[in-house]
């Protein structure tokens, strides 16, 4: 068993007993077994990480994105939601392959790790190939192979079964580090009778579920239209809320809405950049947060945000929801770096496992470079990491208790190929 001890460390743990620890973690095998100001006992030969200059943090959760498609990154800018997707997205997307997969799925995993984070959302097609990524990248995915119910029966059906299979035959893959989730792609690309499908398949393989729920205000009307109520109560007629459920975007929501949410359990993935550069609008999340639903943050994918750092979601949210609402106490700079981190473990049923710095969870933790010009002066830590902080400041990333990225460099991945092979892929697509 592996073991390794930081000395000299200023930890942000995320656990309200002590949020700044100054001293020593102690990691077993892939997990924290010690965090403290008093140096623990370690056995011979125990590794040393000294962590003078550093700051360590438990490593960041992106709870929504589309790894593939930062082959699209750049491709479409500027454009309203839907007529981004039908005249530009999806025709695109309907030439990808395999390969398209491989390496923007290659290139989404290597800059989350090189940017802090640890555990990711993903929604997508060709997810076995996203998986096989993963079991390489040492990243923890919570993978779902996403589908539109758009096609011939015979069409949505095989979607709907690879769909299955992959929540199935993935589950708890890697080590553990690959869990599963079924998702219906969103109430405006899926007919009733298809999310009733995902419920029961939900509920036979005990797994969350996941979709896109009312991004865009004409989203919710078009339900209206169509169904003759809104999205959040549709989807709680048809049994998806009576699962474990996770909701990208949740922007266009009302108080009996957030209440009903807020009752049922269900997790609320933040993409704040991209509903901003879609003009999608704002999620409500200081009244989300106050009712009690658990919130946390996603960049959606590359080619509506269009980077995948975790750190700039944290920074937007603890600075949007001040200017909308005139309170600067509105999302805190410790709440903005919890939707980040331990909310995000939350928000995928994984809090127990990590999120935090403590005793018994594992042992995704990611260190900062202090020594950069917007650090000084060291004041408040949390307020520099959220404000002043950036993914490019990560220097050392571990997940599982196994290093993964090392002064800046990741470890698992080959970087030169991926960026070769996935602007080659892109010119394919052309």
């Amino acid at each position: 068993m592996s073991e390794w001890l930081i000395k000299n460390g200023l930890f942000v743990t995320m656990n309200d007993a002590e949020p700044i620890v100054r001293g020593y973690l102690h990691v077993k095998g892939d997990t924290i077994v010690y965090i403290g100001e008093q140096e623990p006992q370690v056995s011979e030969g125990t590794e040393i990480v000294d962590g003078n200059g550093l700051v360590f943090m438990p490593g960041l959760v992106n709870t929504h994105g589309h790894t593939p498609m930062t082959l699209l990154r750049g491709f479409a800018d500027d454009m309203v939601l839907q007529t981004w997707l039908q005249d530009k997205i999806w025709p695109l997307e309907a030439k990808f392959d395999d390969e398209s997969a491989k390496w923007g799925s290659s290139l989404a995993q290597l800059e989350m790790l090189k940017t802090g984070t640890t555990s990711f959302v993903d929604m997508y097609d060709r997810m076995d190939i996203v998986a096989s990524v993963v079991e390489q990248s040492g990243l923890r995915g919570c993978l779902t192979r996403g589908v539109i119910g758009f096609g011939s029966p015979e069409e949505v059906n095989a979607k709907f079964d690879e769909a299955v299979n992959f929540a199935r035959d993935w589950n708890g893959k890697a080590n553990g580090r690959i869990t599963t989730m079924l998702s219906p792609h969103a109430p405006y690309t899926c007919p009733p009778e298809l999310i009733e499908r995902f419920v029961q398949a939900s509920h036979d393989l005990n797994v969350p579920m996941h979709t896109h729920m009312s991004e865009t205000a004409a989203e919710v009307e078009q339900n209206v239209r169509d169904y003759g109520t809104r999205p959040v109560e549709h989807l709680d007629k048809l049994g998806m809320f009576a699962r474990p459920t996770l909701l990208a975007h949740a922007v266009h929501l009302n108080d009996e809405e957030i209440a009903l949410l807020a009752e049922r359990g269900v997790s609320v993935s933040h993409n704040v950049a991209s509903n901003l550069k879609l003009a999608s609008g704002i999620a409500r999340v200081p009244d989300l947060l106050r009712a009690g639903v658990t919130v946390s943050l996603g960049t959606d994918g590359a080619a509506s945000n269009n980077n995948l750092c975790t750190f700039d979601e944290i920074r937007l949210a603890g600075l949007i929801h001040k200017g909308v609402s005139g309170d600067p106490t509105a999302v805190p700079a410790i709440e903005a770096l919890k939707l980040g981190t331990l909310y995000g473990a939350r928000a995928i049923w994984q809090e127990k496992s990590y999120g935090s710095l403590e005793a018994g969870k594992k042992a995704d933790i990611i260190a900062l470079d202090l020594n950069k010009p917007h650090y000084f002066p060291l004041t408040d830590v949390v307020s520099h990491l959220v404000y002043s902080g950036s993914g490019s400041d990560v220097l050392h990333v571990w997940i599982d208790g196994k290093q993964v990225v090392r002064k800046g460099e990741c470890l698992t991945l080959d970087e030169e190929r991926i960026r070769r092979e996935a602007q080659a892929a892109f010119e394919r697509l052309l």
